[in-house]
């Protein structure tokens, strides 16, 4: 009879006991996910961070694996989401990210700043005009993203790369 007792004991333990122990880790889980996107969409600038995978591959911005002095941001509405991303990087990161967009290092426009006044002035960034600047802008046909790409090449070995993605649904 007490073998009996303690058989189903275990069983409840096991039908009952672990599902609702799932269900709390789950739920704390899930809670903290809320957190950490409630915090990202709240930031009001740059953040020192790389951008998610996810990210990455939606505004397509191939962020060249080495890279230093990476901080992105985004912003959303209904009309468009923006992908603001700053990295260094080196000489052939800069070709492997061009090439990975779609276009190469001949296509940039020396002296151009491709990036226009209001998405700078969203980021934070300014670009002076003693530096290296050079820039295009990627077309690319909907719903893909359009990159509007500038980097600092007063550093050839090391340059500064600022990105703006636009996808429009």
């Amino acid at each position: 009879m007490i073998r009996r007792r303690w058989v189903t004991a275990i069983v409840i333990v096991l039908l009952i006991g672990i599902p609702a122990g799932y269900l709390v880790i789950s739920a704390e889980q899930s809670r903290r996910s809320g957190l950490d996107k409630e915090r990202e969409s709240s930031a009001t600038g740059m953040r020192e961070h790389w951008p998610s995978k996810m990210k990455r591959r939606v505004f397509e911005v191939p962020i060249p694996a080495k890279s230093t002095e990476v901080a992105y941001y985004e912003t959303s509405n209904w009309k468009s989401s923006r992908l603001y991303v700053t990295f260094r990087t080196t000489a052939a990161g800069l070709d492997t990210f061009l090439t990975k967009v779609g276009t190469n290092r001949s296509e940039l426009r020396t002296g151009e700043v491709s990036i226009g006044h209001r998405d700078a002035d969203t980021a934070g960034w300014t670009f002076e005009p003693e530096s290296a600047w050079s820039g295009i802008t990627h077309q690319q046909k909907a719903p893909r993203p359009t990159q509007d790409i500038t980097a600092d090449l007063s550093d050839p070995s090391s340059p500064k790369v600022f990105v703006v993605s636009t996808a429009t649904p």
